[in-house]
């Protein structure tokens, strides 16, 4: 079985624990040996070695270094201001105010200023809590020295591997690979169709698109070459994207093929069973790779396509093979990107250290500004959002509990991290507030039976702050959870006890805070859900534009095909950010009846299929077809574009009942006039077949919003 995918998460989550048990442990040790009672430094300096681990979000290392020790500036900042004004409770509330503003401000400039924010919020909060005297202040600076300096060093020095980890997901991946080409087989070679089995199958490919999802975003120049020196990071995406592509032809075609009972013909079976066992035993990146498991799957590709697909040719027009000759031709070709691929590779990895090519690959898509050029920036928006939310929280603060007036400010900034929409401000608001009270509860029951077992409550306590962060992008409302829970046992150990009204207090505090949160997202400034959904999907429309129009520009002018296997796994990015911005939308009373949203979002899965496999089915060399068809192929580039934009403008409110292009002439005309595939080597029919596909799927939508069909037949 391949690894979870959850690796990642597994290795960040034990880092930050590992990093805080240091900080805390080290801290408290050099108190002692100083003869220092003071306990609470050991508490900020895990609060810095944790937070240097998680919050360090800088796209290239060298700035994550660098916000890493600026973290400890931050932070002796914070502790020493805190302590400062923490006298005077309109000071330190406006305080905490400005660092939250400033956090959201400058976050247009960069990750780092809201990471200095976050840090600097928090131990603020704590010193004011805390009360410190000035001679207690080098204790909490040495504190956070120590946190800062461990956190650098399992980040940059002990656990560097960044490599490490995309050498682990790699071989992940192909173990996934493999497995569900097992299946694959075993379902050819069972002439019963098991309803089970074709569950599992369904379940593994979509396991092994997360994992192609996750090596690809994860994908890095250095580490690329660390880990396969002379490999490159594109090649090694478009081979992830060729296998996770080629598995998922395979699933849909052998399911067809045999509803068909295409698999009474034994050669067929025969045939598919050798290319799938061969790919399945061709480790490309393996240390123990042989060639001859590649030159296997090269010859089983081979005789597929000499042998069994001219037969097949030959008896097309017999009902019996009716629907066959596509689905094999589209295994048999993306099965050949997949070896090509992997032959790339092995000469690439043997080249290595011998030629030092430049890369014309540059992934500079400079667009790093996603926010707006008119009007308030997203970013100004929320500093705003804060603002306002910050000094409603303080006022709530002070009303519901004078002496811990904060948390409910605490919460407050919490639930505004990440939400851009009033759906997604409600849905983490909620899910905190859940997470919360089922904490409180379980956390109360279990200070109370293991109060007074020190050793047993801190060994709770870091299990507890693991999961937390563990479980963190899996949910947020079980991360809330074991968040309210590590308070409970924090409470029992540093006050003697703790009572049920003390962390129901803490829990009205959270409702409190996420409500300011949700409430100040609705008034200012907002961004109303179906406005966010609306945006996602245009940002989705935005970027199948110009993968399908350089997709269909490649039959008349020289475009590079492969590299539209990248944009693919963005545009994958983009399919899941709709989902997650409709999230609150689909979770309403009602929202599956109605139908609405959800429709949409499975005709743009479909959009996203069909694109992906567009671009799978073939790397077209040269194609030969007549002088009439150039023109054709310019038409269907302009008419693609006009529907795309007109579909755009429609779901912004800006059109209404434009003319679409149904596409019928174009199609027509290619149908009669390109070469046949005895002809020529390049399949036109077969090339376009997704085209007229995901033109259909966009009139579809089109007229959903008054949209009109131009039947130009």
């Amino acid at each position: 079985m391949a690894s979870d995918p959850g690796r990642k998460r597994l290795n960040q989550a034990g880092k930050a624990t590992i990093s805080l048990l240091s900080s805390v442990f080290t801290t408290l040790i050099i108190l002692h040996l100083s003869g220092q009672s003071l306990f609470t430094p050991a508490i900020v300096s895990g609060i810095a070695g944790l937070m240097g681990i998680m919050v360090v979000m800088d796209d290239t290392k060298f700035k994550k270094q660098i916000t890493t020790l600026l973290l400890g500036v931050s932070a002796a900042f914070g502790i020493s201001s805190g302590s400062l004004l923490a006298g005077n409770a309109y000071y330190i509330g406006s305080l905490m105010i400005v660092i939250i503003f400033s956090a959201f401000y400058f976050s247009r400039f960069g990750s780092r200023y809201f990471s200095l924010g976050m840090i600097g919020f928090m131990t603020v909060y704590f010193s004011s809590i805390l009360k410190l005297s000035m001679n207690q202040l080098p204790w909490f600076y040495m504190g956070i020295a120590i946190g800062i300096a461990y956190a650098y060093l399992y980040n940059f020095i002990i656990f560097k591997g960044s490599a490490y980890i995309l050498k682990r997901s790699m071989r992940s991946f192909h173990i996934q690979a493999n497995l569900t080409f097992q299946i694959l087989i075993t379902m050819m070679e069972d002439p019963v169709t098991n309803e089970k089995r074709i569950k599992n199958l369904q379940k593994n490919v979509r396991k092994l698109s997360e994992y192609a999802r996750n090596v690809a975003t994860d994908l890095d120049e250095q580490d690329v070459k660390k880990v396969w020196p002379g490999l490159t990071g594109s090649q090694l995406r478009l081979y992830v994207f060729d296998t996770a592509m080629l598995v998922e032809t395979l699933t849909d075609s052998i399911q067809q093929l045999k509803k068909a009972e295409a698999f009474e013909a034994k050669e067929l079976r025969k045939m598919l069973i050798w290319v799938v066992s061969s790919l399945r035993d061709s480790e490309v990146l393996s240390q123990t790779y042989k060639e001859q498991n590649l030159l296997e799957s090269e010859r089983a590709v081979q005789a597929l396509r000499t042998d069994l697909l001219a037969r097949l040719r030959k008896r097309e027009s017999e009902p019996a093979t009716e629907g066959w000759l596509y689905l094999i031709r589209r295994i048999e070709s993306i099965a050949n990107h997949v070896i090509e691929g992997g032959t790339t590779i092995q000469q690439s990895l043997h080249k290595a250290g011998t030629s030092a090519e430049e890369e014309a690959d540059v992934e500079e898509e400079e667009d790093t500004s996603t926010e707006e050029d008119s009007g308030l920036k997203p970013s100004t928006k929320k500093a705003f959002q804060a603002l306002t939310a910050g000094v409603l929280a303080i006022l709530v603060g002070y009303l519901i509990s004078p002496v811990q007036p904060y948390w409910v400010l605490l919460t407050t900034f919490i639930v505004q991290l990440g939400t851009d929409s009033v759906g997604r401000t409600y849905l983490k608001g909620f899910q905190r507030s859940l997470g919360t009270v089922i904490g409180a509860a379980i956390g109360f029951l279990l200070a109370k039976l293991v109060s007074g077992h020190s050793v047993l409550e801190i060994t709770l306590l870091f299990i507890v702050i693991f999961f937390a962060f563990y479980l963190f992008s899996v949910s947020y409302t079980v991360m809330s959870m074991f968040i309210t829970m590590l308070i409970a046992f924090m409470y029992d150990i540093l006050l003697g006890g703790i009572s049920f009204t003390l962390l129901g207090a803490r829990v009205v505090d959270t409702i409190a805070g996420a409500a300011i949160a949700l409430l100040v997202s609705a008034v200012i400034f907002p961004t109303r859900t179906k406005t966010k959904v609306a945006s996602s999907f245009n940002d989705y429309l935005s970027e199948l534009n110009g993968y399908v129009t350089d997709y269909i520009k490649s039959f008349h002018e020289e475009v590079d095909v492969k590299k539209l296997a990248e944009k693919a796994f963005t545009m994958d990015q983009k399919i899941q950010t709709i989902k997650d911005e409709s999230q609150s939308l689909l979770q309403r009373p009602g929202a599956s009846a109605k139908g609405g949203i959800s429709r949409w979002i499975t005709i743009f899965t479909a959009l996203n299929y069909y694109a992906k496999h567009l671009v799978a089915s073939s790397y077209q060399k040269k194609f030969h077809y007549p002088d009439e068809l150039l023109s054709v192929f310019k038409d269907m580039e302009q008419k693609l574009d006009e529907n795309l934009e007109h579909l755009q403008q429609l779901i912004d409110g800006k059109e209404h009942s434009p003319l679409l292009h149904n596409l019928k002439e174009e199609r027509s005309q290619i149908e009669r006039l390109a070469p046949s595939r005895f002809q020529s080597q390049g399949d036109l029919i077969h090339h376009l077949y997704y085209v007229w596909r995901i033109n259909q799927s966009i009139l579809v939508l089109g007229k959903e919003l008054g949209a009109k069909e131009n039947d130009e037949r």
